[in-house]
């Protein structure tokens, strides 16, 4: 019988974390920083842990877990360096993903309350013996709760709230993917339950009643339309000493990989092909020009929870499902089906967007959320692109390139032939004959576009639409890289037979070149490859020898002319 899954997939309690045993990277270095600051907002997409590190801080400021701070915190930074605050403090802690939502103002204030209200009880409660004779005149508005709460601790100095906002813009940034921008509007001005809510924090952050409120979310727009209502918040996503809070930097996810092979792998010896993959589909995130990358922590987690079920097996699915829904920001995003395009266009085919540095410190309400200049910006926030330059965002891994290539398929209507492309593949994983996937992506998949799309084209859309296919059809036998970084260069396309299965080592190098159609005469022509090519593919395939000996390599070079003609040549 295997021993329980130590991996936390989808665990956000910091207690039960380490009462169970969970592998834990430790990110409590970060709270000493923090206490810098009474109105911290910090921002990251989702799925990058930002639940975990509210409940962190909710246990060390605890003045109830006193007794539990060696137990949950020993062994950790913050255990061998503890600050003076400390359990200290009362915590109050919302999440505000958990709002149901309405049609009107009437109705999501009352589903606000309905949230909060029964949160606030049950913190008087939890605290009872510091508030003592403590009692609410109304429980039915959360604001005013809120304020009684503060003005009793204040009258009796009692030791201050310490507040925690999960996903703070959770259910605003519901009405904006709702197209309910009216009702959006109503929620972040004039006298809203939402502003008035943080009017009362900012009232008790000032008077010291509240000692810090600290919100997460993924947007800054609903607390730049908050304005004056609390316009105390310090947005610390781009401060430099705080970008490795949440993500995994490559030492911490390189421990992480060693852990879950040594306890969970059947070949303890698969560390640096696991780490080509990981790479390869999780990390990439910047979240400033200049940064080192980071993974996607819970995506990552999400893989190493597979593979350690899977008794050191490479899950056929590499994608978090997720991750997929997010793409309904792209359609809320751009307002039209041009826009969508033309944005599409740019990150697939020219594989980066201009952006604007001064946009990215500016302020971001909901009217500049989406003008059509300030998409790259929107889409960083989102976590859909990431930094590439000081100019340019980009794709950051093959995660979120395989999931563009599937919704530029369906934005432009490409269809999935799978009646063609099924044989095709299915013959692949068992005669290995490379040839035939090309001639049916040329076929079956560019035969779909018309003649004018193809002067849009170039080898960055042709190696990352081939990869999409081969993604969606060989995944459970191959993995894949997409300009993978070698001594030589950049190898467009990589595939590798998975470890574990009959593929194992079965190592495909492409080299693609693309030209345009008034050349489909000239390659048709050709009756060898270029020299150069032939060299280039080939160092890169040396390149992958001398880091994996086992590798049975092949090399390939490709032309595709537009739609008119393509040749294919194994080299």
């Amino acid at each position: 019988m295997q021993a329980a899954i130590t991996i936390p997939y989808a665990i956000a309690d910091f207690a039960q974390l380490r009462k169970q045993g969970y592998f834990y990277v430790d990110k409590t270095k970060y709270i000493p920083l923090l206490e810098r600051y009474i109105a911290p907002v910090f921002l990251r997409p989702r799925r990058f842990g930002k639940s975990l590190l509210v409940s962190t801080l909710a246990y060390y400021y605890d003045i109830n877990e006193t007794n539990r701070f060696e137990s949950l915190f020993g062994g950790t930074y913050i255990g061998s360096h503890p600050t003076a605050e400390h359990n200290q403090y009362m915590v109050l802690r919302f999440d505000f993903s958990t709002l149901a939502m309405a049609d009107d103002m009437e109705g999501l204030a009352k589903s606000f309350n309905n949230m909060t209200c029964p949160v606030i009880e049950a913190f008087a409660y939890r605290y009872r013996k510091i508030l003592k004779e403590f009692k609410f005149r109304d429980t039915q508005v959360a604001s005013d709760m809120l304020g009684e709460i503060a003005t009793w601790v204040g009258s009796r100095q009692l030791p201050p709230l310490y507040i925690l906002i999960d996903e703070y813009d959770n259910f605003t940034n519901q009405l904006l993917t709702a197209y309910k921008d009216s009702l959006y509007e109503l929620v972040t001005t004039k006298d809203s339950f939402l502003r008035t809510f943080f009017k009362t924090i900012k009232s008790g952050l000032g008077e010291g009643n509240i000692r810090t409120c600290f919100c997460t979310g993924v947007l800054p727009v609903t607390m730049d339309d908050l304005t004056s209502g609390y316009n105390v918040a310090e947005i610390l996503t781009l401060e430099p000493e705080f970008l490795e809070m949440l993500g995994f930097n490559h030492e911490e996810a390189a421990t992480y990989l060693r852990y879950v092979i040594d306890k969970y792998g059947e070949d303890k010896e698969t560390f640096d092909e696991l780490w080509a993959l990981i790479l390869n589909n999780y990390d990439g995130y910047r979240f400033l020009p200049k940064a080192k990358p980071l993974f996607n922590s819970t995506i990552l987690t999400y893989f190493l929870k597979k593979y350690a079920v899977n008794h050191g097996d490479i899950p056929e699915e590499l994608i978090d499902e997720n991750l997929r829904t997010d793409i309904g920001w792209i359609r809320r995003l751009t307002l039209t089906l041009e826009n969508a395009k033309e944005m599409l266009d740019r990150l697939v085919v020219d594989d980066e967007l201009d952006y604007s540095a001064s946009d990215l410190r500016s302020k971001f309400n909901k009217q500049k959320f989406f003008d059509k200049n300030f998409y790259p910006v929107s889409l960083y926030y989102l976590g859909m692109t990431t930094f590439k330059d000081k100019y340019t965002l980009c794709l950051p891994n093959l995660t979120m390139r395989s999931i563009y290539m599937g919704y530029y398929n369906e934005l432009n209507q490409v269809t999935d032939n799978y009646r063609h492309y099924n044989p095709v593949f299915q013959a692949f994983e068992k005669d290995g004959v490379f040839e035939p996937l090309v001639a049916t992506y040329f076929k079956e998949y560019l035969g779909q576009f018309p003649a004018q799309v193809f002067d849009k084209m170039n080898e960055n859309f042709i190696r990352c639409s081939f990869f999409e296919l081969c993604y969606r059809y060989l995944s459970g036998a191959y993995t894949f890289a997409v300009e993978q970084n070698l001594p030589s260069g950049r190898a467009d396309f990589v595939m590798t037979g998975t470890p574990g299965t009959e593929h194992h080592n079965d190592c495909r190098v492409v080299e693609f070149k693309y030209f345009k159609a008034g050349e489909a005469r000239t390659i048709e022509g050709l009756t060898t490859a270029k020299e150069e090519d032939v060299t280039q593919v080939k160092s890169y395939a040396a390149d992958l020898k001398r880091q994996f000996p086992a590798y049975r390599t092949r090399t390939y070079v490709v032309y595709i002319a537009a739609g008119k003609a393509y040749k294919v040549w194994e080299v």
